[in-house]
């Protein structure tokens, strides 16, 4: 077990729990509050806000347990590579 830091966006969540064997790494309520972020939670749904109300992640619920898929986060958001100025 070990931990680090995880960085989404210009977000970043300190002491990111990692389990080998797990395949997921964890996080924690406090670690969201911790960072100025607001946690949510809905019948199956959670949210994670900044404090303007913009959902940053989105997890979804089964088994007693919230999930975050990181991997379907990334590929939604639009981000540029690279830019180029035209005349």
């Amino acid at each position: 077990m070990g931990y680090g830091d995880y960085q989404i966006g210009n977000v970043t969540s300190s002491r990111v729990y990692y389990v080998e064997g797990l395949g997921h790494n964890l996080f924690s309520v406090g670690q969201f509050c911790d960072s100025d972020l607001e946690v949510a939670f809905r019948q199956h749904t959670c949210f994670i806000r900044n404090l303007k109300g913009v959902d940053l992640l989105t997890g979804s619920q089964e088994n007693n347990l919230y999930t975050i898929s990181l991997q379907d986060m990334m590929a939604s958001s639009p981000i540029c590579l690279l830019s180029k100025a035209s005349k």
